[in-house]
């Protein structure tokens, strides 16, 4: 909370404020207490909780880059993490941004999106913001099986690769999306991760080639 105070001052535009999977963080840190990984979790996911009451962001969004490594969690772990939504105050739109790990430009973790539908399904979230542009787009079907009610945030910027991407080539990846998945399950267009190794000016041209593809998008759909 005293994160989101601090920050909170810094801009009058919507703001997204992020916190660590109660999952993500029990497959790093070292159990010398709880001796199950379930248990340590949920116990994380309550600190969190508590945490998130007071925030009141516009959007209050989970990060988990660890789970794609252990599918066979995802059902507990959605638990955890829907205990610490649980949290958050009325009006704030709730998310899970999810992907295969980012250290170094390397992918960490490996798996398919299809394994994590379960999860996907089990969660109490408004929308999802998954990695797409390096993976490539073949799994986009999968999320056909997604519940109605949760929106999806397709990844068009590759964060792991210091190449600049065109307008042309942002706005051809949102047009796969929204064919294959229709334009109403589709709520937001975003890079992959965030972009802490890229130089300063790669992130920002990406961010300009972000924006030009979306507004080449739907130029083209008008």
């Amino acid at each position: 909370a005293a994160a989101y105070t601090a920050i909170k001052a810094l801009t009058a535009k919507p703001l997204k404020f992020t916190v660590t999977s109660p999952y993500m963080l029990a497959k790093t840190l070292l159990d010398q207490h709880y001796g199950d990984r379930r248990a340590l979790t949920m116990a994380i996911a309550e600190v969190l909780r508590q945490q998130v009451t007071t925030i009141d962001a516009a959007v209050l969004q989970v990060d988990e880059a660890n789970l794609p490594g252990s599918p066979q969690d995802g059902v507990w772990a959605a638990e955890a993490i829907n205990h610490v939504l649980s949290g958050v105050p009325a009006g704030v739109e709730r998310a899970l941004h999810l992907c295969f790990g980012n250290y170094g430009g390397q992918t960490i973790q490996k798996g398919f999106f299809q394994d994590l539908l379960p999860f996907f399904n089990a969660l109490s979230v408004d929308h999802l913001v998954l990695e797409f542009a390096r993976r490539g787009d073949e799994e986009l079907p999968v999320f056909r099986d997604l519940k109605p009610n949760i929106a999806l945030g397709i990844g068009v910027i590759d964060i792991k690769d210091n190449e600049v991407e065109t307008p042309e080539t942002v706005a051809r990846r949102i047009e796969r999306a929204v064919n294959i998945l229709g334009a109403e399950r589709i709520r937001w267009v975003h890079p992959d991760c965030g972009f802490w190794m890229l130089p300063r000016s790669v992130a920002d041209r990406k961010m300009r080639a972000l924006v030009q593809g979306r507004d080449l998008f739907v130029g083209q759909q008008g």
